[in-house]
């Protein structure tokens, strides 16, 4: 099969539009339509059905793309490979992060990274979405839960634990409960209990009562980890968070210290195919680094 024909296909496909493929590949709607028709008759089936919302494969089209998709995903990693043929490393950079961990830990920290290797150009996805890596959505991903893609390279890199926080000006206006019981007493901050957690025991409060058999109602339920904290250290309440979102920030203090949260590990995350990859690697070492610093 013609290779410009596939990667016009490929496009379309993405695209879901000839006119937005075209503007993509820089070629007139006319002739990318041309190209579909072309590889259409080539292969005797149809490829996309027209509706009015847009281009939809059918389900032979489906199974092209999949091929396509697997063979871009490959090139894509070549071309990186490649790149990093020169001694020092350079070139796009794709990182993916939970949401929280990506914007309050690890955003920060970019800058210094890029002192050290500014040809590579990074672009950091935060997101709560399990990105795919073997079809090059992202080149690396930090993540709290192992992966079961088997074409997945996964490093742990570090422990993770939540505990529970409080504003210093929370606790001097509502005191400093002692026990798991004395928080029927305090405002409390939860992640809504009926929505998939973007972190590890996120919702250990409510886990910790139902264990204890006490029911905690909490006051104000927020689903962002992010919110959660800002609303913590503006005095709302007490929130469990995981204490990498936690570290060094100001004005803030843990209670219950002597309740146990269980650990779970972070992992680092890439395709196979990018085990030699020089960007993959001082990436790594870099955070590596960074979490030995800030100790968990």
């Amino acid at each position: 099969m013609d290779w410009d024909k596939l990667r016009v296909f490929y496009t379309v496909a993405q695209a879901k539009s000839l006119t937005r493929a075209g503007e993509s590949l820089a070629l007139s709607q006319s002739s990318v339509s041309r190209q579909i028709s072309a590889l259409e008759e080539k292969l005797k089936i149809t490829l996309f059905h027209r509706h009015a919302r847009g281009l939809v494969l059918t389900e032979q089209g489906e199974i092209l793309h999949k091929t396509v998709s697997e063979v871009v995903a490959k090139l894509h990693a070549t071309e990186t490979i490649l790149a990093e043929s020169s001694a020092r490393p350079k070139g796009q950079f794709r990182i993916t992060t939970p949401a929280a961990f990506g914007s309050i830990w690890l955003a920060p920290l970019l800058k210094e990274f890029q002192d050290f290797y500014p040809d590579i150009e990074i672009t950091l996805l935060v997101d709560d979405r399990e990105l795919d890596l073997a079809m090059r959505e992202a080149d690396v991903a930090i993540r709290m839960f192992p992966s079961k893609h088997p074409d997945l390279i996964q490093i742990p890199l570090t422990n993770l634990s939540n505990s529970l926080y409080a504003s210093n000006d929370y606790l001097r206006d509502y005191g400093i409960p002692q026990t798991l019981a004395d928080l029927k007493r305090h405002r409390i901050i939860a992640y809504p209990n009926n929505l998939p957690a973007p972190s590890p025991h996120v919702h250990l409060l409510l886990e910790l009562s139902e264990v204890k058999k006490m029911k905690l109602t909490p006051s104000i339920q927020i689903n962002s980890l992010n919110a959660m904290r800002r609303a913590v250290k503006s005095g709302v309440g007490i929130a469990s968070l995981p204490d990498y979102i936690m570290h060094r920030t100001r004005h803030v203090s843990k209670v219950l210290t002597h309740l146990e949260s269980p650990r779970t590990e972070m992992f680092y995350v890439y395709p196979l195919e990018l085990k030699n990859s020089r960007r993959v690697s001082v990436f790594r070492n870099f955070i590596e680094r960074k979490i030995e610093e800030h100790v968990f």
